[in-house]
């Protein structure tokens, strides 16, 4: 009850006078006259549908003239859907599988490559380890597919890219309060207002309850982001943001397997035991917290020509310590038991982000051109430590007391846990420092209205040093590579085009968090993810588009052991394919939809030191299919309805535990009761199906939520 009291409180304070607003795309609009001021009233609608963003090209560019799948949730289906994760969000997105993230950051699964570094926020690396917030949002951009030319290292399957809210002419005030049967909720204010007569300021802030059915789960989390546009005259827009980001929650892992697998005889999950926390409430913990502050400046010289620039300094520390399962159910002397580990691990990281784009409109003969000439820098230093957690002694540990078995029951018994460092025994404690810069140009030629080439060349050189505290040794590498990019586009008619394209990213040896490096991995070359694809892009309706690609992504140079010298080579490879429908805008009035589906295969080609030739990539269901649609009865009331499926995958790289398939339908209802003031009920798995939602290893599989009811209102005058 002290949750719902300290939520009511807080809407009580935004609640005295919003008004509800939509926040506009900005890419490629026009400037707003300075002195400006427009008061926005009227009905909230939804709106899936996004035609240009600028975020694949770094042009501002129709959608359909993109030769990639690209897949965008606009804030309207957050809301619609009462989303409040970066997964809630992809799940919807055909192609994009989830981990667990080890209870305690987004992880992805794109176009079978996992990933917890490619995510992006306006465009900048947001590479950091934690759960990112939606509050502020004007949308989420799945890029699919390598995208190093436009974004630099990583980005092997794609990347997620987070579009923040910015400061509009108008003036306008939104605020919500929602909450859950579990006691999850949250309030959040979303305030603009012109500040003078050419600077606009804008609020958002979300305090948030993480809860759910889970014994133990629980949290908070807090975002705060001020921003200020200024506009000094007709063509030139400087955009100045901070944000405040602050978690604390506890650490859930899931639960184990129900026995030991084997490729060939799989297990499955744990059953009857959904709700029981494999771990402890004192010492499960994490705590993030973020400072970020950016800048933006947008001129336009001239008609043709505009110079985009952009910057961002964060400042992020993070800690989590956690006691999880580590082994399927076992049975000694005829009890049944589970083996337990625990570790903790204190991370930091000062990023250093620029990025300068000029971009040029000319013709040579019957081509037409949009040039992008650029150069982006990043430093990045990071401080990672890891250390293992060892038990009180018990007839049931290790020799080395690493590891506890303990009795299957509804309430896991862990001992006294102590947190040191032993080198031999996976401690960690190293400092790195990562520096890369890159050069890139690319044309975007136009051939009268049927045919248009996109051709882009980038070079990166990347640098990275890290000191190893505890041995005293110091390992360093660099890279230049060429990532290149082309793509052509055919359209037959205005809504319909054709493409086909090609394209590779890179990435360190030493991963997508760079923390570690050693003698073998200094001495080896990044890893390459080479894509084709090809797919079409149709708008049958005014206001409603539907995607469908095709692709086959190779992964190379990725490790392995000789199996006569014994030592690291670059021989292991893996490959995915696989095709993807995406249907998504507003087929009729009242209707609004957004969904598709995915076949995909993902398996290692030759053998690497994960696994050998002929396993499949975890995470990675032959078949998901999602649709989601409201449909406006009235200005008055509205409903909701949605389906995901997907089929069974791996857990692990292991193949021997697998994830079951499921399909969960989610429903909601939509009430206006006057102006300024909707109700909205959101039910998430209304079929109260029981299945595992995420996994991240063989041991660590996620309940999903039985059905849950969340209230949500929203105010405005």
């Amino acid at each position: 009850m002290s949750d719902l009291r300290s939520l009511s409180f807080a809407a009580a304070l935004v609640a005295g006078g919003p008004a509800f607003a939509q926040s506009a795309p900005l890419d490629g609009a026009e400037f707003a006259d300075a002195g400006e001021v427009i008061v926005v009233t009227g009905q909230r609608t939804s709106d899936y549908s996004t035609r240009r963003i600028a975020t694949a090209t770094r042009t501002d560019t129709d959608l359909k003239d993109v030769p990639q799948a690209i897949s965008v949730t606009t804030a309207e289906q957050i809301a619609d859907q009462g989303m409040r994760s970066v997964g809630d969000v992809l799940r919807y997105v055909p192609g994009v599988a989830l981990s667990g993230g080890e209870g305690h950051r987004d992880q992805i699964v794109l176009r079978g490559n996992a990933s917890t570094a490619d995510f992006f926020v306006d465009g900048l690396r947001d590479d950091v380890q934690y759960y990112r917030g939606l509050y502020n949002l004007d949308r989420v951009e799945v890029l699919k597919g390598p995208n190093a030319m436009i974004f630099g290292r990583g980005g092997g399957g794609g990347v997620v890219n987070r579009v923040t809210k910015r400061p509009q002419a108008g003036r306008f005030a939104t605020a919500g309060v929602s909450y859950d049967r579990y006691g999850a909720g949250f309030v959040e204010a979303d305030l603009n207002s012109p500040l003078s007569g050419n600077v606009q300021g804008r609020l958002n802030a979300v305090y948030e309850r993480v809860d759910n059915f889970r014994d133990a789960f629980d949290g908070h989390r807090i975002g705060f982001n001020p921003t200020l546009a200024w506009l000094p005259g007709a063509d030139t827009r400087v955009d100045l943001g901070f944000e405040y980001a602050r978690d604390r929650r506890i650490v859930d892992r899931g639960i184990p397997s129900a026995r030991a697998g084997s490729v060939g005889d799989p297990s499955g999950p744990l059953e009857g035991y959904d709700a029981t926390f494999f771990g402890d409430r004192d010492l499960n913990r994490t705590r993030f917290d973020g400072k970020v502050a950016d800048a933006r400046v947008e001129h336009r010289f001239n008609d043709r020509l505009k110079l985009v620039g952009k910057a961002l300094y964060g400042d992020y520390d993070k800690f989590y310590r956690n006691v999880m399962a580590v082994t399927p159910v076992t049975v000694n002397g005829g009890v049944e038991r589970v083996g337990i580990e625990a570790y903790q691990a204190p991370t930091s990281r000062r990023s250093l982000l620029v990025q300068n784009d000029l971009i040029g409109e000319l013709e040579t003969g019957p081509v037409a051109h949009t040039l992008l000439v650029g150069i982006d820098y990043s430093h990045q230093r990071t401080h990672a430590e890891r250390q293992q957690g060892f038990f009180a002694a018990s007839p049931f540990t290790t020799s080395s007391n690493r590891r506890y078995s303990t009795p299957l029951a509804d309430d896991i018994f862990v001992p006294q846990v102590t947190f040191t460092c032993v080198v031999s025994l996976g401690c960690t404690d190293a400092r790195s420092r990562g520096e890369a810069v890159g050069l890139y140009v690319q044309d975007q030629a136009r051939i009268g209205d049927h045919v248009e080439i996109v051709a882009g060349l980038r070079r990166d050189h990347f640098k990275l040093a890290v000191d190893n505290r505890l041995s005293g040794e110091s390992f360093a590498r660099s890279d230049t590579l060429w990532s290149p990019r082309l793509g052509l586009v055919l359209k037959p008619s205005p809504k319909l085009s054709l493409y086909a394209s090609w394209s590779r990213s890179f990435l360190p040896q030493s991963g997508d968090q760079f923390s570690s490096l050693d003698v073998t991995t200094a001495a080896l070359k990044p890893e390459k993810f080479a894509n084709r694809e090809v797919g079409l892009k149709w708008q049958p309706l005014q206001a409603f588009d539907v995607t469908l690609a095709g692709y086959r992504l190779d992964r190379t140079n990725t490790r392995a052991t000789d199996p006569l010298t014994n030592l690291t080579v670059l021989t292991g490879a893996q490959r995915s394919r696989g095709v993807e429908l995406t249907v998504q805008g507003r087929p009729l009035h009242e209707l609004s939809l957004s969904g598709g589906l995915a076949f995909q295969d993902a398996e290692i080609r030759r053998t690497t030191s994960a696994a050998p030739s002929g396993r499949k990539v975890a995470l990675v269901p032959r078949f998901q299919v999602s649709l989601w649609g409201r449909y406006d009865f009235s200005d008055w009331i509205g409903a909701g309805i949605g389906v995901y499926h997907q089929s069974k995958s791996f857990a692990s790289i292991s193949n021997a535990v697998v994830v079951p398939r499921f399909t969960r339908v989610d429903a909601a209802g939509y009430f206006k009761v006057r102006d300024g003031l909707e109700l909205q009920l959101n039910v998430d798995n209304l079929l109260d199906e029981d299945y595992i939602g995420l996994a991240f290893n063989d041991n660590n599989l996620t309940p999903a939520n039985p059905r849950t009811v969340r209230a949500t209102v929203r105010f405005g005058l």
